[in-house]
């Protein structure tokens, strides 16, 4: 190669490292010159700095701007050095976006407003509308779309011009159709498209920011702005019944795994058990136990608490309920009364055990990873932790009409139900059918204070809110029958979350009463009546 062109060669490949250098630097001084805006702690110079910080086109920007947000930018005592937290133990450096060896002591949170937070949320979302993960760039897209920032237009188009995920693309035009909305140069043919856009949207955010529109300044847009309200509060009615049908189905659950261990004991033995929901609160402490020993012993362990909790639950609470029946049950037999108090004095004596050993206030069970957090379809939130306890539930359900139908103690239990003499006369020891029985539903009990320790506070009276309604499920559904308790929970559960938003929770279940003591005095059995000599007799 020529000399002349060797040193054409080199003088290029200067100029393109320079031209790469010199953005860093300038990014980098402006940086500086915005972080040095947040040492002045004055809301009129933060709100500058955080502009600042934004156009500076540092890597790092959103990172400190998420800080700052979560009060968790921190400057020195001197004003020089400012930083923030990362992933661990590691503190970032603010202005060079990288770890530093040694994290200052001491220090003072950046101070902000709400006027500034709501800058940083809208900062943030211009920020990340190209970012390379696709949650960031869904996120900011609903940022700018609940900010409604018109400075973020311009982001919002660049963005669309290059996203190809639907999800993320359906955002960007909410957001941009929104920004458009709140406009008044805003051209008509724009404006028609954004309602058009926001109706299809169809959630409560869409229905906000039209009710917000200046319909005043645009008449001739007012009666599609109307359609639009109405089309969306329709959609919106729709979801809500939606979302009461799924708490329903949620509370018709959990009342299942409350009443189905009742259902067993009452219908084979004749038993008013009103220690019941003790041994519900017996399942949700054996939980909290178990979950102490495992943060304190073996921590790693603690996503399969419940797991462990589960079997330990069942046996715990199964052998109270035994020890009962054989030393309180068995000897008042036929004497419903006698039995009904006798199991009242030991629910109270349960509850003071738990009082003296635990004392009388809540209790923090956790929750595994896997049950934590939320999802939507469409409008209508569902809670991982409920639906887990949904499943859990038919689980439970399932596997007792499997142990009643296919094994030999099932057999002998649905003998003693239908006929208890005859039972006996064929040499089935009813008496330990009994206890069995009876330690059965207990530990059923007791699974179903593992699934409520999720929900519901762990404490001394955590049994006593589930009592009532488990007797009402297991009357209305037929006595011993373990479909009417299926049946019967979820009627219930359902009927009492649509009932809650026209008469309220009191006076809506006061309704459900009333409608129940109607239905039995129809129907005394319940809705499925159990079968057999005895029982007709």
């Amino acid at each position: 190669m020529p000399a002349r062109a060797q040193r054409a060669w080199i003088i290029a490949v200067i100029f393109g490292m320079l031209s790469l250098i010199a953005p860093v630097a300038q990014a980098a001084d402006a940086l500086d010159g915005a972080l040095d805006k947040l040492a002045a702690d004055n809301f009129t110079d933060t709100a500058k700095a955080i502009e600042e910080i934004a156009k500076s086109g540092a890597p790092q920007a959103a990172d400190i701007l998420t800080a700052m947000a979560d009060r968790k930018l921190m400057t020195s005592a001197d004003g020089k050095l400012i930083y923030y937290p990362g992933p661990g133990t590691q503190v970032f450096d603010a202005r060079t976006g990288k770890p530093m060896a040694t994290p200052p002591a001491g220090g003072n949170a950046v101070r902000i407003n709400n006027r500034l937070r709501g800058m940083i949320e809208a900062t943030i979302g211009g920020l990340t509308l190209q970012s390379p993960d696709r949650q960031k760039r869904l996120d900011a897209a609903e940022s700018v779309f609940r900010s409604r920032d018109a400075s973020k237009l311009a982001a919002v188009d660049a963005a669309l011009a290059k996203e190809a995920d639907p999800a993320v693309l359906t955002a960007l035009t909410s957001a941009k159709a929104a920004i458009l909305l709140m406009q008044p140069e805003t051209l008509e043919g724009a404006l028609i498209t954004s309602i058009q856009k926001l109706r299809e949207r169809g959630d409560r955010e869409a229905l906000s920011v039209m009710k917000s529109f200046p319909v005043a300044s645009r008449p001739g847009l007012k009666p599609m702005v109307d359609q639009s309200i109405a089309a969306i509060e329709g959609n919106l009615a729709l979801w809500g019944i939606a979302q009461n049908l799924w708490y329903g189905l949620s509370l018709g659950s959990v009342l299942l795994l409350a009443a189905i261990g009742l259902a067993i004991t009452f219908g084979v033995m004749g038993v008013i058990n009103m220690a019941h929901g003790e041994m519900v609160m017996l399942g949700a402490y054996t939980t909290f136990v178990v979950q102490e020993i495992i943060r304190t012993n073996m921590p790693g362990l603690f996503g399969y608490s419940l797991a462990i909790a589960i079997p330990l639950a069942f046996l715990f609470a199964g052998l109270v309920g035994i020890a009962i029946e054989r030393g309180i049950i068995r000897l008042l037999y036929g004497r419903p009364l006698e039995t009904l108090l006798a199991t009242w004095g030991v629910s109270l004596i349960l509850q003071q055990a738990v009082r003296t050993t635990f004392g009388p206030t809540n209790r923090e069970v956790g929750a595994p990873d896997f049950m934590t957090g939320t999802f939507k379809i469409g409008e209508l939130a569902v809670t991982w932790n409920r639906l887990f306890i949904i499943v859990f539930a038919i689980l439970i359900f399932a596997s007792l009409l499997a142990a009643m139908r296919y094994t030999s103690f099932g057999l002998q239990m649905r003998a003693v139900t239908q006929n208890r003499r005859m039972a006996a006369a064929m040499g089935i020891r009813t008496g330990w059918v009994d206890a069995l029985t009876f330690g059965l539903g207990s530990g059923i009990a007791g699974l179903a204070g593992v699934a409520l320790s999720q929900i519901d506070n762990v404490s001394p009276n955590l049994g006593q809110g589930y009592i009532i309604d488990s007797f009402l499920v297991v009357v209305f559904g037929g006595v011993g029958n373990l479909w009417g308790t299926l049946v019967g929970a979820l009627s219930l559960g359902i009927a009492n979350k649509i009932l809650e938003p026209y008469a309220g929770a009191v006076l809506g279940k006061i309704l459900l009463l009333v409608l129940i003591i109607l239905f039995i005095q129809r129907r005394p059995r319940g809705l499925f009546a159990l079968k057999g000599r005895a029982v007709e007799a």
